[in-house]
C-alpha cells in the first residue's frame, strides 16, 4: 500500500500543477455587486481533468485509483490546518456553538425536500437517492459506497453530484456570496458561518469573495467559516447516517411512484 502511494508519477504531475496553479494565483472578477473569486484549486482541477482524459493516455486508471487514495489523506491535513485557525478563536467559536451546529438542519432539508423532487422529475431513478441525500463531498460518498457498493445507482448520482459540486459549485457559491453580501441584510460573521457548507473548495471560494467584500473581517470570516465546515464534516457525517439516508429513501419510495418520469408515462398510458 505505501509503495503504492510513493507513485513518483503522481507526485511529479502534483507538483507541477501546483506550482502552475499558484503561479496564476487568486484573480478575482468584480461583477459590479459583488466579486467572483478564483483560486489556485480551480485551475489545478481543471488542469488535472485534462490529463486524466483517457485519450491522452498519460494517466492509467490504476494510477488515479492511487491518486484518489491520496486525496484523502491530503484532506485530513487540510482539516488539521483549520484547527490551528480555530484554536485561538476557541471562546468566540463556543458562543456560536449552537448556531453552528443547527446549521446542518438546513443542509439536508434543502438537498432532499427541494432536491429530491427535482431529481424525479428529470428523470432519475435510483441514482437519485445518492446524488440528494447529502451535498455528497468525500465522506458522504464514502456512505453511500460502504452501504450500496461503488457500481451501484446510488453511488453514480453521489459521484455525479460530487464532480459538478467540484467543477461548477466554487464559481456558484462565490457569485451567490458576492450577491448576498451585497444586500447588507446580513453579518460577516453568519455569511462565513453559511459558507462551511462541507466542501474545503466550496469554502475557500466563498471566504475569498467575502474577504474581498469585509476586508476588515477577513480573519474571522475564516475563523468560522472554518468552524462551520468543520463541524458540518463531523456532524453531518453522523446526521446522513442515523437520518439523511433513511429519510431519503422513505420519500423516494412515496414519490417515485408519483414524480417518477417513467411512472407518469406509465400512467398515462393506462389512461
Amino acid at each position: 500500500m505505501m509503495r503504492e502511494l510513493l507513485n513518483w508519477k503522481i507526485h511529479a504531475f502534483v507538483f507541477v500543477l501546483v506550482c502552475i496553479a499558484e503561479f496564476i494565483g487568486v484573480k478575482s472578477l468584480n461583477i459590479g455587486v459583488g466579486a467572483i473569486a478564483f483560486f489556485p484549486m480551480l485551475y489545478a482541477l481543471i488542469l488535472g481533468a485534462i490529463i486524466s482524459l483517457p485519450r491522452f493516455k498519460i494517466l492509467s486508471d490504476k494510477e488515479m485509483d492511487i491518486a484518489s487514495k491520496i486525496l484523502g489523506i491530503s484532506f485530513m491535513l487540510f482539516v488539521a490546518k483549520l484547527g490551528t485557525l480555530m484554536g485561538p478563536s476557541i471562546p468566540q467559536l463556543l458562543d456560536a456553538g449552537l448556531t453552528l451546529t443547527l446549521q446542518e438542519v438546513g443542509h439536508f432539508l434543502g438537498t432532499i425536500v427541494f432536491g429530491l423532487p427535482v431529481a424525479l422529475l428529470i428523470g432519475m431513478k435510483r441514482e437519485a437517492i445518492g446524488a440528494t441525500f447529502s451535498i455528497d463531498r468525500e465522506p458522504n460518498l464514502a456512505i453511500i459506497a460502504e452501504k450500496y457498493g461503488a457500481d451501484s445507482p446510488e453511488s453514480r448520482g453521489a459521484i455525479g453530484v460530487y464532480i459538478c459540486g467540484t467543477l461548477f459549485g466554487a464559481l456558484y457559491l462565490s457569485l451567490l456570496a458576492s450577491l448576498i453580501a451585497s444586500i447588507g441584510w446580513f453579518h460577516p460573521i453568519s455569511l462565513a458561518m453559511g459558507a462551511g457548507v462541507g466542501s474545503g473548495s466550496m469554502m475557500a471560494a466563498m471566504t475569498g469573495a467575502l474577504a474581498i467584500i469585509f476586508p476588515e473581517a477577513s480573519d474571522d470570516i475564516a475563523v468560522f467559516a472554518g468552524a462551520a465546515n468543520l463541524i458540518t464534516t463531523i456532524v453531518g457525517t453522523f446526521v446522513c447516517v442515523v437520518f439523511s439516508l433513511p429519510f431519503t429513501n422513505f420519500l423516494y419510495k412515496h414519490l417515485e411512484p408519483i414524480l417518477g418520469r417513467r411512472s407518469r408515462i406509465q400512467t398515462d398510458g393506462e389512461n
